[in-house]
């Protein structure tokens, strides 16, 4: 079977771990770069010793090339919902770094695009890929707690000078939020844990008093999502703690509850403590811990056998739209009702 093309757009960190997972994958192979600075597409594919992979210092460059069926956005968020809507008027299958758009409006705009464009997309809402995370699912679906009535998922990520995108991270135009720029993992894994339609979000916002990382936004939020089942949900985003990172996971159910990788369950007769399960968990911020190899291996297989991922922009919007109901809810102090209009 010939090999799909890959195109990586940007040579950020994540960068490289899509060049891996896409070069690991016996099916696709990578053909281009693309960076503002040719010279660093150049550099990007010497250091994967990425010998037939093409430089380009334009985006159309790249979506002009027949060798090209995937293209990957792994830019600045602010540049999600532009070249978004350009790769799928190429024809061509997109990988999509969270978050794909700072508003409802271009959300819905690049929407249209990728629905007219009959494309196929992912979102990397990587976690869904995490052994916890499978873990967690494959017992909630197996009613291991029983059914669920209130969840849990906290994003705490200090994210300062050290951090590499941390230059554009704090200007509202370029990362949005704090629930967008980073919490929206912990908004996406409450709703794959509830499974159901979130109807009504509540949220407070602040920074602290000082603000002395220069956040242009609120750098921490609380947002309080009720389900179409009665189910509540909360999800603390936090990208200025002063802490080791932290992605908290608390599951209460009618039959036990899930609390990280430890397990309290009625179907244990005479337990007495939390049981551990021994998995590797969401615990680090560093993108070479994240399972980008899983993630990229099904979309492959959604490409090549016609269907849908489950971590598709039609479901990543819901998950959107969340975060954008959290800042207007905060903003305006008011509960926001969703689908947004």
């Amino acid at each position: 079977m010939e090999k799909l093309g890959v195109g990586i757009v940007g040579t950020g960190w994540v960068s490289g771990e899509y060049i891996r997972a896409f070069e690991a994958d016996p099916r696709t192979e990578v053909h281009a770069i693309v960076s503002r600075d040719k010279e660093r597409a150049h550099a990007k594919a010497e250091e994967f010793n990425l010998q037939r992979a093409r430089a380009y210092e334009h985006l159309e460059k790249l979506l002009d090339d027949p060798g090209i069926q995937i293209v990957v956005l792994a830019t600045p968020h602010h540049l999600h919902v532009q070249q978004g809507i350009a790769a799928a008027q190429a024809g061509k299958h997109i990988v999509i770094e969270k978050p794909v758009a700072l508003n409802l409006e271009g959300l819905r705009e690049l929407q249209a695009a990728v629905h007219a464009a009959k494309v196929k997309t992912v979102v990397s809402f990587v976690l869904r890929w995490n052994p916890l995370f499978e873990t967690i699912r494959a017992m909630l679906a197996d009613g291991f707690i029983g059914k669920l009535f209130a969840a849990e998922v906290d994003y705490l990520h200090g994210i300062g000078p050290w951090y590499a995108q941390y230059y554009w991270n704090i200007k509202k135009d370029m990362a949005g939020s704090s629930l967008l720029t980073g919490g929206c993992h912990a908004a996406d894994g409450l709703r794959w844990f509830v499974g159901k339609k979130a109807v009504e979000v509540f949220a407070y916002a602040n920074t602290s008093p000082d603000n002395p990382l220069h956040y242009e936004y609120e750098a921490n939020s609380i947002t309080l999502v009720r389900f179409e089942d009665g189910t509540i949900g909360k999800v603390a985003s936090s990208v200025e703690s002063i802490m080791p990172y932290v992605f908290r996971i608390q599951l209460l159910g009618d039959q036990g509850a899930i609390r990280n990788n430890e397990v309290f369950t009625r179907r244990w007769p005479g337990q007495k403590d939390w049981a551990a399960i021994p998995t590797v968990l969401p615990d680090s911020g560093d993108v070479a811990h994240h399972p980008f190899p899983q993630e990229v291996s099904h979309f492959v297989d959604c490409i090549l056998e016609d269907r849908e991922s489950h971590a598709n922009l039609d479901d990543a919007a819901l998950t959107h739209e969340i975060c954008f109901a959290s800042e207007i809810s905060a903003r305006e102090h008011r509960p926001v009702s969703l689908p947004l209009k």
